[in-house]
């Protein structure tokens, strides 16, 4: 069976006055149906430029999709026209943004909000739309929602208004939905209970989630399929299981060695990756990862690394195994690697 969405050498550059940055350097994954990806780096790495660029988001000029193809259903995304991509946008594909309330309009009712896209893309009318948006905001859980629906955005609570989001996303059944660091700005115990929201909505729905973020904890529980990114780059890419027993690159490790364990008897030594990512506009000749990596090797400057198969379902750009190799400096993952 194909993949519900299939991306292809996506390629994303953003030309200003310092340069051309390569934001999104010729990336390649496929999300099957049903299947939650998580998409994991630190900012600046490419994670909601690359979504952005597959939903057509992407701000002409300064950027520009300079290659690649987004398959969805069958159909290459990249050459649709924009009224097409209207049509799938909150449809077929729905986005939660990182910032409800910068997202939501603060002079549009809760309940406008989310009838606009079902009269725009289902064909309700106004009291069908506003029957479904109650229905919806008592589906994640905002109480009293027939009493909310004439609500603002200011008069919600931020992890209100991001279940507000998500009912907006989940307004017409989308088949992938596209959660853009949705719980960054709440507290654990909210962001714990919007996870757990999104895991049940998929559940009942069905539906196929890119859930983009900065926190491996947070996705661990949720995703099946990770990518880690960086500077642009697919690094690595690896089942959930394997990337947090058996990282595979240099960058990866690092990732988690910064993460609190629960699951050791003793305390461990949270450890911070040296460094700063590369200019994207004087991208690195070699590997991206070539100044803060203590694996590195000589060729490893000149000499950038493909991303291959390095187990089942698991690939890595990396001209090491880490598995074996020696630290060429003194390695700050040592004791992480030992673990």
């Amino acid at each position: 069976m194909a993949p519900l969405l299939e991306v292809k050498n996506l390629e994303t550059q953003f030309y200003t006055q310092d340069g051309t940055v390569k934001a999104v350097n010729k990336i390649s994954y496929t999300v099957n149906e049903g299947e939650t990806v998580g998409i994991v780096g630190e900012s600046g790495s490419g994670k909601s430029v690359g979504v952005m660029s597959l939903m057509r988001l992407i701000p002409m000029p300064p950027g520009k999709i300079t290659g690649g193809e987004v398959i969805f259903n069958g159909q290459d995304l990249l050459k649709l026209s924009m009224e097409e991509m209207r049509s799938i946008r909150g449809n077929k594909i729905a986005m939660i943004f990182q910032d409800p309330m910068t997202s939501l309009n603060p002079v549009l009712t809760i309940g406008r909000q989310i009838g606009e896209s079902l009269e725009l893309h289902l064909g309700m009318d106004k009291q069908q739309a506003r029957k479904r948006s109650i229905e919806l905001l008592e589906l994640v859980g905002i109480p009293s929602a027939a009493d909310r629906i004439d609500s603002y955005p200011h008069q919600f609570s931020g992890g209100m208004r991001q279940r507000v989001m998500i009912a907006m996303g989940l307004s017409c059944n989308p088949q992938l939905l596209i959660a853009d660091e949705p719980t960054t700005a709440l507290d654990v115990t909210i962001q714990a209970q919007i996870v757990d929201l999104v895991k049940r909505l998929r559940d009942e729905i069905g539906m196929a989630i890119i859930w983009i973020t900065h926190d491996l904890g947070l996705v661990a529980g949720l995703a099946k399929k990770m990518i880690v990114m960086y500077a642009g780059n697919i690094v690595e890419q690896a089942t959930v299981v394997d990337l947090y027993k058996k990282p595979r690159h240099p960058y990866t490790l690092g990732l988690l060695a910064s993460l609190p364990r629960l699951d050791e008897d003793r305390p461990t030594k949270l450890l911070s990756i040296e460094g700063l990512p590369p200019d994207l506009v004087n991208y690195p000749r070699g590997c991206p990862f070539y100044a803060r990596c203590n694996y590195r090797l000589d060729k490893c400057a000149d000499t950038p690394p493909k991303l291959e198969k390095v187990g089942p379902d698991h690939y890595a750009a990396c001209h090491v195994d880490v598995t074996t190799a020696k630290w060429t400096t003194e390695h700050p993952y040592q004791e992480f690697n030992s673990i």
